[in-house]
């Protein structure tokens, strides 16, 4: 039986507004989500920080990266103009105010470690430490997951209490070898790469399945008939919380 949320908000609002800030947070809020995505990446303090990608550019109009700002500096940048200009002026978040704001509404956390290349162990350290510290009193557990088998190897030594989620954009051969070694309870994949067949096959080893990204309500209703347990979407707009 899979124990968590079955429709996350990607990235916190979708499509709807300037991803992986507490703007994001409070679109997905505002459309019911009380289940919710984002990306951590630790900053060059060692604080963690919500962010998709380590090179500013894409959301942030700057030059420069992760790594090399602190948390300080990245609060100070702009992550919410290019998105549109009403978001003009909002920070980079720290993954502390996420989760106080999570906690403070009831909303469940799939934390995606995000490390910096080069930062595996020590973001899936820092990430598990933080959230370990601020879990949420009678709440449901969060889930952790990443791409990288040592950022989640690292979380599970700092707090094997979290569950964690192999992420993979198709299904690894030596799958079981994997999750075995993480201790991780579902797997993460793209719904393009994947099949009723794989589907079966996973749930048959006790493992559960999320994919990522479905925008498209007819695809979800077919990935959860081949038993996917859950799924994050960008258009939360057409997909809400109660999909079925």
């Amino acid at each position: 039986m899979w124990p968590f949320p079955r429709i996350i908000a990607h990235r916190g609002g979708g499509t709807l507004a300037p991803e992986n800030t507490l703007a994001a947070m409070r679109c997905g809020l505002e459309h019911g989500f009380r289940a919710v995505e984002f990306d951590v990446m630790l900053a060059a303090d060692g604080i963690p920080v919500l962010m998709h990608d380590p090179v500013f550019g894409r959301t942030i109009a700057a030059t420069g990266s992760v790594p090399e700002s602190t948390a300080q500096q990245l609060a100070a940048m702009d992550a919410g103009a290019w998105f549109d200009a009403r978001y003009a002026g909002e920070p980079v978040p720290t993954f502390l105010q996420v989760i106080d704001y999570c906690n403070a509404n009831g909303i469940w956390m799939n934390v995606e470690i995000k490390p910096a290349p080069g930062f595996e162990a020590e973001t899936g350290r820092a990430a598990a430490q933080l959230l370990r510290q601020h879990l949420p009193e009678g709440g449901r557990t969060p889930l952790f997951s990443s791409f990288s088998a040592d950022a989640l190897r690292a979380a599970k030594q700092a707090a094997p209490e979290i569950p964690r989620g192999f992420l993979s954009s198709t299904v690894p051969d030596d799958l079981a070898a994997i999750m075995q070694d993480l201790g991780a309870v579902a797997l993460h994949t793209n719904h393009k790469h994947v099949t009723p067949e794989q589907v079966r096959a996973i749930k048959t080893q006790g493992y559960g399945v999320f994919c990522y990204t479905v925008n498209e309500p007819e695809r979800a209703r077919e990935i959860l008939s081949w038993g996917v347990d859950a799924f994050c979407t960008d258009r939360i707009d057409l997909i809400g919380p109660d999909f079925s």
